[in-house]
């Protein structure tokens, strides 16, 4: 070959189908010395080549250098088996044991011979520098193409193995749960790589155990379910809404353990329903909510609201409780059961007396009591309503048994 005809095949006219017909006997050859090169420098690979690893091995090799001429000849040829050859292989080299580092060293090994035997090839038929430099390009890029399919790959598989699929599960209700909440793309991306079709709405359940959980026991859940249950603040996932029958199943699978389920949202706000159920829990502890297995929050919003701000609430508390000052505490006791009985019977005295367990004539009596200490405020809707949020943000100890029944 002339120099003058090594310049003109620089013509991207002319480039392609060349250099493929120049190539092509040099892939069988090329592949082995890929191989070699490997196995020499790399010492996890010096394995014999007999058998299911080996076999794995070189149908790699063999396959990018043989998509890699078919690429020069024509760059719309499909990558799709080899990418899915080399996908295959991440996968293979991960459940060898072998590191991510030692299979990117293997990439760049293969790069290294490719480019020598391109280089000889070059030199022999007489390439010019412009050839020379579009073959390194299209290599290199093919090179690096070939071993990020090969990560994600090798991802894909460390993803799923036992330990490191609960990491990565824990990661991903981590991101849905995340404030600021993170692009969809991301979440998306994650839960392909674990196995998890991301729901459109989604239940956040609270989890309060009441009995030291064993770390090294792992619960019976459904594999739709995001769990991080080892953290200061347990807490569950699960697609689209909670169903009696799915409760009744994370019942048997964490026994000695309390639910609060937050109600079904779109994933974007899951974050505020899972706040909601952690409040109910709290709310418990409190004294606000009665004790239940299972909690549900659509059932308690009001009571939610109420104590969404805690600060807030005990000033409306004390605005109240200044009203009484001068009383005993077993009358400011008894003036508040008896205001809480008022405006939860909206001053029927009959009902009130129910509520009370005391003689209607003792409710007449209370209520004179009442309308001497507050006055107007018995009768104007506004004043009425806020002594209604202050009785009942009220621990039932303060506010009297016609809390406990109305909890």
């Amino acid at each position: 070959m002339t120099g003058r005809a090594a310049d003109g095949a620089a013509d991207p006219s002319v480039l392609p189908g060349r250099l493929a017909e120049i190539m092509r006997p040099e892939l069988e050859s090329v592949a082995d010395e890929i191989v070699a090169e490997i196995r020499a420098l790399i010492p996890e690979y010096r394995r014999p080549l007999d058998g299911p690893y080996g076999k794995t091995i070189k149908a790699g090799v063999q396959h990018a250098v043989s998509l890699f001429a078919a690429q020069i000849a024509d760059p719309s040829a499909s990558k799709q088996h080899a990418h899915e050859v080399h996908r295959r292989l991440g996968q293979y080299e991960m459940r060898e044991g072998r590191s991510l580092d030692t299979l990117q060293a293997a990439y760049r090994a293969g790069a290294r011979v490719a480019w020598r035997r391109i280089m000889e090839v070059g030199r022999r038929s007489g390439f010019s520098s412009g050839v020379m430099s579009h073959l390194a390009d299209a290599m290199l890029g093919f090179m690096d193409e070939l071993a990020s399919v090969a990560l994600d790959g090798f991802l894909e598989a460390k993803a799923r193995s036992t330990d490191a699929l609960d990491t990565w599960r824990r990661r991903l209700l981590q991101l849905v749960l995340e404030r600021p909440a993170v692009p969809p793309d991301a979440i998306e991306e994650l839960a392909q790589l674990v196995g998890w079709t991301t729901p459109k709405a989604a239940t956040p359940v609270a989890v309060r155990p009441l009995h030291p959980l064993n770390p090294a026991q792992r619960p019976s859940l459904d594999p739709d379910v995001l769990a991080e249950l080892s953290g200061v603040e347990p807490r569950l996932l699960l697609p689209g809404p909670l169903t009696r029958e799915r409760v009744a199943a994370l019942e048997r699978a964490l026994p000695r353990c309390r639910f609060a389920v937050g109600p079904c949202v779109p994933l974007d706000a899951v974050a505020d329903s899972l706040r909601w159920a952690r409040k109910a829990l709290a709310l418990v502890d409190e004294g606000v909510l009665t004790p239940r297995r299972v909690m549900w929050v659509q059932e308690c919003l009001p009571v939610l609201l109420l104590h969404a701000d805690t600060a807030l609430a005990a000033q409306l508390r004390r605005r109240l409780l200044t009203t009484l000052d001068g009383l005993t505490p077993r009358q400011r006791e008894r003036m508040l059961e008896t205001l809480r009985a008022w405006l939860d019977a909206q001053g029927h005295v009959l009902d009130m007396a129910e509520r009370l367990s005391v003689h209607p004539q003792t409710v007449r009596y209370r209520m004179r009591q009442l309308e001497a200490t507050f006055g107007d405020r018995l009768r104007e809707p506004e004043a009425r309503f806020e002594l209604e949020l202050a009785v009942r943000t009220m621990p039932d100890r303060i506010a009297g048994p016609a809390t406990s029944r109305r909890s």
